[in-house]
């Protein structure tokens, strides 16, 4: 007889999971805080490691008609533009590594995982305005509660609720939050046909300046421009009140943003000064995971943030949450409930590994990117000689 699951946190990681379970013959039921299903945020891209998994999820074909499919990535100085390397991706990627490279907003991406949940009909039950204020797990049984004194129990329970996440508490036995980077990220949104003709573009471009870089990239389609400037600042930089570090969708204007990056950005001021809005949010991140024993403990696993929380200086957060769920899955098959503590060991052996060192590349991307001095000399001549060869991710994009 199949297992009972639970799983915490309604997100891309949480409905991933969901879909993957499901389809292996697992009865599930998702349980979500907030009063509806959506998502916040803008932007997101997605490698060939992402859309392989997306096509095992049975997802591929409605993503790529909502995504952008850029054809090249193009890396600059962010002071003066000039070009310092291009990679080619396109057609050119997907023949290489068996899976497109798609740039998608996060709601988009959110809502074709949930239709795809619903569609999956009684094995998945989906709850909104349920935030779990509970976790117990006591001899075979999983036990969730909320405000509202409902309970559930299930054979297992998946943490996919994000960097602040409850369930971890269950898994790794620590007092320490989140560690705070001293990085902000900016983003904003804004029509391509809105945007003057000479800030259009079809390609994923980045910008490299000290302590800082940027990155845009079309979305939904190719009709809409994705800007996001990550800077090195205090969270006061992001506005003038102290902010929420658990909020990652706060209110930001022009002000702040042009007091935190000053003069380090004039390549892009172009495209900043078009965009008709922005917002942001204060990066935080763990250490890399040093086991095993930090994804699952019991019935008890976790995916996403809620094990691996790292900076997005791979692009590949969600990423690596959607790869834990196929994984996941994977393991369970459809093994009972006896036999679930085990499956969920092996997704654990399975996963750790190249989840810390996603986070601990994560991190050195960070320095690489924001160099100055006689690093950022060194890299932007070796950017200049080995272009693609040093843009290309072999070992994420195969794996």
């Amino acid at each position: 007889m199949p297992a009972r699951i639970l799983i915490a946190g309604g997100g891309i990681g949480g409905l991933a999971a969901a879909v993957a379970l499901a389809r292996g013959g697992q009865s599930v039921e998702l349980l979500e805080q907030a009063a509806a299903f959506s998502e916040v945020g803008a932007g997101i891209q997605l490698g060939p490691n992402v859309t392989r998994r997306l096509k095992a999820l049975g997802v591929l074909d409605a993503a790529r008609q909502l995504a952008a499919r850029p054809a090249s990535v193009a890396v600059r100085d962010a002071q003066d533009g000039a070009l310092l390397a291009r990679m080619p991706l396109g057609d050119s990627i997907e023949r290489k590594y068996g899976g497109p490279y798609l740039c998608m907003h996060r709601a988009d991406l959110h809502a074709v995982l949930l239709q795809a949940a619903q569609a999956l009909g009684p094995r998945i039950e989906l709850n909104t305005g349920t935030p779990i204020t509970q976790v117990a797990a006591r001899g075979d049984t999983v036990c969730l509660g909320s405000g509202s004194h409902h309970a559930w129990e299930g054979d297992g329970l998946v943490g996919a609720d994000g960097l602040w996440s409850l369930v971890r508490s269950r898994v790794v036995e620590e007092a320490a939050p989140p560690r705070a980077t001293g990085h902000t990220a900016w983003r904003a949104l804004a029509r391509i046909e809105a945007l003057p003709s000479v800030l259009r573009s079809a390609d994923v471009q980045v910008w490299l300046g000290e302590r800082l870089h940027a990155v845009a990239y079309p979305v939904r389609g190719g009709g809409w421009l994705n800007l996001v400037i990550l800077a090195e600042v205090q969270p006061g930089g992001v506005g003038a009140k102290k902010q929420d570090p658990a909020d990652w969708d706060q209110q930001a204007d022009m002000a702040a943003l042009l007091a935190a990056i000053g003069n380090r950005c004039d390549g892009v001021f172009p495209l900043i000064e078009a965009m008709p809005q922005w917002r942001a949010w204060q990066l935080n991140d763990r250490a890399p995971l040093a086991g095993p024993q930090e994804m699952v403990r019991g019935r008890v696993a976790l995916l996403g943030d809620a094990a691996h929380p790292m900076l997005p200086y791979l692009a590949q957060g969600a990423g690596m949450a959607i790869e834990d769920a196929v994984a996941l899955a994977e393991r369970v098959g459809n093994c009972d409930a006896d036999s679930l503590p085990a499956a969920f060991g092996r997704y654990a052996s399975a996963r750790w590994q190249r989840n810390a060192r996603v986070q601990a590349r994560a991190r050195r991307n960070g320095e690489v990117f924001h160099a100055s001095g006689a690093k950022r000399v060194a890299r932007d001549a070796a950017l200049r000689v080995l272009g693609a060869h040093l843009l290309d991710n072999p070992w994420l994009y195969e794996g």
